[in-house]
């Protein structure tokens, strides 16, 4: 997973236009409740073994939103990865803090076991629906979208793109490429070698791709200013984040928008992109950002380059 993403992104790939009719396949809504996980890797495994596994918590189309948490929360996944494999930990969190909380696997490619592969914008249009029917089942007029990584971009291209604002409360992007990444500088470099980009972008998928700094879908997503009115926008950055370089592609610039930086709250956390939604303080941050009534989280060292070692096994596994 790891090794593909950073070849991916010295492609620049052009995807759907939001303009064209788009054919959409529904997404999958696992419905078999697993417990959290320690890692991705750990979390991999138990996937394996347990087919169709969503978050503790989640996808209980039953949930009646209380007073205090009238929105639902939409959790969206990364690239080359599910529901449950992303959000073990947090999806029972924030069940348990008394939010309905819902987690699809989208952006599939037929009988797949991993999502977030195919082109962003159908994805989009995935979430679109999948809101509107979380919104039909649960009676609420807007849900609060979370996305990690390529999750958030999904989620932005449908509330700033697809006409999703008025439906949306807020939106949270942890480790989100706003403006794509470089990855410490490969993507300028692998674009210059003659040949190279169709090269590599067979070896991953059109998402990954897509995500680059520069593509054209990232691009059109920023198109006219990555916020739109109505919405609340929060993202959650890393400034040693190993897939977003320089790290403030991630932040939005947009009126209404609040760029948390993880190490200007907490120097001595160390946590990158792919560990970003396995670290305690981050999930305990994500709360607050919910919901303000919540304990402030507790900074604690973590040393650089936690997770990654599980990501790259768990991709190759």
């Amino acid at each position: 997973m790891l090794a593909g993403l950073l070849t991916a992104a010295t492609a620049l790939g052009s995807g759907t236009s939001a303009a064209e009719p788009v054919d959409f396949r529904p997404v999958d809504v696992p419905t078999n409740a697993g417990p959290p996980q320690s890692d991705h890797l750990a979390a991999a495994r138990y996937q394996t073994g347990h087919p169709n596994s969503t978050p503790m918590g989640t996808n209980d189309f039953e949930c009646v939103p209380s007073a205090e948490h009238p929105r639902p929360i939409v959790l969206a996944h990364g690239t080359d990865s599910t529901a449950y494999s992303d959000w073990s930990v947090i999806g029972p969190q924030l069940a348990a803090a008394g939010f309905c909380v819902f987690a699809p696997n989208y952006g599939g490619a037929p009988g797949a076991d991993s999502y977030g592969t195919e082109d962003l914008v159908m994805s989009a249009h995935q979430v679109g629906a999948f809101v509107d029917r979380v919104l039909a089942a649960t009676g609420a007029s807007k849900v609060d979208l979370v996305g990690f990584s390529q999750g958030a971009t999904v989620t932005r291209y449908y509330v700033n793109k697809l006409g999703g604002g008025p439906k949306v409360g807020r939106w949270v992007g942890l480790a989100s490429p706003s403006y794509g990444g470089v990855m410490y500088g490969l993507v300028p470099i692998a674009a210059a070698i003659p040949g190279a980009l169709p090269a590599v972008a067979e070896v991953t998928s059109l998402a990954a791709v897509q995500q680059a700094a520069g593509s054209p879908i990232m691009l059109d997503l920023n198109a006219g200013g990555d916020t739109v009115p109505g919405v609340q926008y929060v993202t959650v950055g890393s400034r040693v984040d190993e897939m977003i370089q320089p790290f403030d592609n991630i932040a939005l610039r947009g009126p209404g928008a609040r760029n948390i930086v993880l190490q200007d709250m907490c120097p001595v956390n160390l946590t990158g992109h792919f560990h970003m939604v396995y670290d305690p303080f981050v999930q305990q941050l994500l709360l607050t950002v919910l919901d303000p009534n919540n304990p402030e989280p507790v900074c604690r060292p973590v040393p650089l380059g936690t997770g990654i070692p599980e990501v790259v096994i768990a991709g190759n596994s």
